[in-house]
């Protein structure tokens, strides 16, 4: 069956942690009080949450950038910060969630409730208080706040049609779904002017929306292919409201109740439970008829079929629509949607940077970029240096101290690094030193003395 792809790319930033406190107890009686900076609060995510009230990605394309709440920095007497509020991003169901760049799946809402982190926000700093040792008493540094995760995503939304529009070719199904939606299908005076469904988005109310189909007029002995009759009936399947236009104007020559029947009768030879499914009737194209009373005949036998109001409308002057629109989406909220189970057992679930081997500071790669230029890549060792603050001169050598140990500059050197070049990580350029270099003009130098 054919479906529709509703797609859009956004980008989402979590909220990055907040920074960590460099405070000292001050009080009275207190002359010497240690270290008491709290920690920054948990930066929020970025929250998926499926609505099956949504049916659409329709909100997504006017907003392409969504940020969370940043954390609060912590406060003296070792308070923490506050954490960031998460941000939650509702989405229809069976909605998947890719990253943009590589493909890459990191999510499947395929069912109703769940709820998906597709962005972790960043751990708050450590406070200064953290970082006492016995050969540090007073430490004047803390932490700054882990940057919250950033990436860009498409999400993808395999739509199937709430509202199937039904009828023989050329009753006004195309020009109706342009009316009160923003699809722009083909319309032209002559049969089967539409080959493909097309699909439309109607807005009932702030939080409420369907999707509509316009599905290819079917002709007698659509059951068995005829004017591609059973590709366009498999289009009806998946359905939950089908609305029948009866075409009453009287141009076509043809009998409207006789259109009615037979359109039905198609649907049940096609299979049985398309005719099941509750149906709107709905006679179009009431504003070319000159005689309104002549259509009492036949709004008293749709009437008599006790399937509910029978409305009409025109498609061209508007008559009608608004209490047509009313009624077709209080009927919609009465009928419960099925979700297609997708193929995979369990939802797919993105493995959040941070919290996985990847995140190791001791893995890490060095490359160079250009002639003078080497490139320190690694998440952990890249995170570290984000939540060092430098302009503190303690956070800086403590920096430079864990480097060390983590075999940075080992690598650095046997990656050809060479007194002078540029060290990037991250946003963060430093000059290589090669101390051995140095120790050994030092000792060239005295020897010269």
């Amino acid at each position: 069956m054919s479906a529709f792809i509703d797609e859009v790319e956004i980008t989402i930033k979590a909220g990055d942690g907040g920074n960590g406190a460099a405070t000292f107890r001050r009080e009275k009686h207190v002359p010497r009080g240690g270290p008491d900076g709290g920690d920054g609060g948990r930066g929020g995510s970025i929250v998926f949450e499926t609505d099956s009230n949504i049916a659409t990605l329709l909100d997504f394309r006017l907003n392409k950038l969504y940020k969370a709440v940043r954390g609060g920095d912590g406060l003296t007497k070792n308070q923490f910060g506050r954490d960031g509020a998460d941000l939650v991003l509702k989405v229809p169901v069976g909605t998947q969630v890719q990253d943009a760049e590589t493909g890459e799946v990191l999510a499947d809402l395929s069912h109703h409730p769940q709820r998906e982190v597709l962005a972790a926000g960043g751990r708050g700093g450590k406070g200064n208080s953290h970082f006492v040792s016995s050969v540090q008493q007073a430490p004047k540094f803390a932490e700054n706040g882990e940057p919250g995760e950033e990436r860009r995503v498409r999400l993808e939304l395999k739509l199937l049609a709430d509202v199937g529009l039904l009828g023989f070719p050329n009753v006004g199904k195309s020009t109706l779904l342009s009316r009160v939606s923003a699809a722009k299908p083909k319309i032209a005076d002559y049969p089967f002017t539409t080959l493909v469904p097309n699909l439309g988005v109607v807005r009932v109310t702030h939080d409420f929306s369907f999707v509509i189909a316009d599905i290819p007029g079917l002709i007698e002995n659509a059951h068995q292919g005829a004017g591609l009759g059973i590709q366009f009936l498999k289009h009806l399947e998946r359905t939950r409201l089908l609305v029948h236009l009866v075409d009453v104007s009287g141009l076509t020559g043809r009998d409207p109740i006789e259109d009615y029947h037979t359109i039905n009768g198609e649907l049940a030879k096609f299979r049985g439970e398309l005719a099941k499914l509750p149906q709107i009737i709905v006679l179009s194209k009431v504003d070319v008829v000159a005689d309104r009373a002549s259509l009492q005949p036949v709004v008293e036998f749709f009437e008599g079929l006790d399937s509910g109001p029978v409305f009409q409308i025109s498609a061209v002057t508007g008559e009608g629509i608004e209490p047509f629109l009313f009624h077709l989406g209080t009927r919609l909220q009465e009928i419960p949607k099925e979700v297609t189970p997708t193929a995979a057992d369990e939802p797919v679930r993105i493995t959040l940077s941070g919290r996985d081997t990847e995140d190791d500071p001791r893995r890490f790669t060095v490359e160079r970029e250009s002639g003078d230029t080497l490139v320190v890549l690694g998440k952990g060792l890249e995170r570290m240096v984000a939540m060092t603050n430098m302009e503190s001169e303690d956070g800086v050598r403590r920096l430079q101290r864990r480097m060390e140990r983590l075999g940075v500059f080992r690598k650095l050197k046997a990656a050809g690094a060479q007194q002078g070049d540029t060290v990037r990580i991250r946003d963060i350029e430093f000059d290589y030193i090669d101390e051995d270099a140095e120790d050994e003009e030092e000792e060239t130098d005295g020897d010269d003395e």
